[in-house]
């Protein structure tokens, strides 16, 4: 259903295309009669809901002039007024249905799909009720209505994001064949880790996606460097570091990542000493995820092939993290990987590339 909403109050009208859109309808606008006009000889809508009251073409004289029209007089036209609806001249110049000032929204679309025939899952009430008590139920229930649906179309929403971005970051590790399963080894490997720190920071999506994609800014760097068989000169490294720079510049403009996400990407080879890199943080100074997640992304790297070095025994990587407790790492996620070492092994076990 396409519906024309016609209101100079611009805060009404995004009230009223919120309602509308959760269920599905599209949403014309127009601030006032002329650019109405404009807007229906563009293209039809099913449905118009219009104020009385506006400058210039007012609600009535709007009203009058579809209906007058053979071309559009089998539109459904609502008129919305703070006056009192008797005051109106008879029938509204034609209108199909008079609201009065305030309504609530979902009767409104109640109101709406029956004149349109359609089937929107909003049972049509009474225009006017008068008990207080039964208007506030009445509204506690069209929110608990929007907002699952709102929560639904949430979940479609994120679910897409994610495949999104899985699919990405597998993308990526085509490139890189040394990197195979590593994406989603290590985003399950700081999970784990973020969940036994501060589960309300690990259930954070964006943060999620950042694990997902940190390595996304090699996407530029040169093949001769990202596939190089052998240890790199340090005009080879410096370059091969920019990467963590190149991927947040990528994802800065991403609405879902803002955050955690792209904290991660920029900031995931920083160390607890100061030595690392690209801004030598230090200490609480590095954002919590990127902690987390550069212990997740070391062990993982010490555990399986690289193009320079074989993978160590897990024993070896488990007694290499500990000693690193306070030097390279965060000493509440050292504290974390051992305390889930046993989760962590079981990841492995899942996810090993043979």
């Amino acid at each position: 259903m396409r519906l024309l909403l016609v209101d100079d109050d611009a805060a009404l009208r995004e009230l009223l295309r919120a309602t509308f859109e959760s269920f599905d309808i599209e949403v014309l606008e127009a601030a006032s009669g002329e650019e109405a006009e404009a807007t229906v000889r563009r293209e039809l809508p099913d449905v118009i809901v219009l104020d009385v009251l506006m400058p210039g073409i007012d609600g009535l004289e709007l009203c009058h002039g579809v209906k007058a029209d053979p071309a559009t007089r089998d539109i459904a036209v609502v008129l919305l007024t703070g006056a009192d609806p008797s005051v109106l001249p008879e029938g509204g110049n034609g209108a199909d249905a008079i609201v009065a000032k305030p309504f609530r929204p979902l009767e409104l679309l109640a109101l709406v799909e029956r004149l349109a025939g359609g089937a929107y899952g909003v049972p049509f009430r009474p225009p006017r009720i008068d008990d207080p008590e039964e208007q506030l139920l009445l509204y506690a229930r069209d929110l608990r209505h929007v907002l699952e649906l709102e929560r639904g179309q949430r979940k479609l929403l994120e679910g897409a994001y994610r495949e999104t971005v899985q699919a990405l970051a597998a993308a990526l590790e085509q490139r890189d064949t040394w990197t195979r399963a590593h994406s989603q080894r290590v985003q399950r490997y700081a999970v784990v880790l973020a969940t036994a720190i501060d589960p309300a920071a690990a259930d954070d999506s964006s943060a999620e996606y950042g694990f997902l994609l940190h390595d996304v800014g090699k996407i530029g760097i040169p093949d001769r460097i990202l596939l190089k068989p052998g240890p790199l000169t340090p005009a080879e490294r410096r370059v091969m570091q920019t990467h963590t720079v190149l991927g947040e510049q990528m994802l800065a403009g991403v609405a879902f990542l803002r955050g955690p996400g792209v904290a991660i990407v920029r900031s995931h080879h920083e160390r607890w000493d100061g030595g690392g890199y690209p801004d030598g943080l230090s200490g609480e100074g590095i954002p919590f995820g990127a902690r987390v997640f550069a212990l997740a992304d070391t062990l993982d790297a010490m555990t399986n092939d690289r193009p320079y070095r074989r993978a160590l025994p897990w024993r070896d990587a488990r007694d290499e993290i500990l000693a690193q407790r306070e030097r390279q790492f965060c000493p509440l996620v050292v504290d974390a990987f051992g305390d889930r070492e046993d989760e962590l092994l079981a990841i492995r076990a899942e996810l090993v590339v043979v």
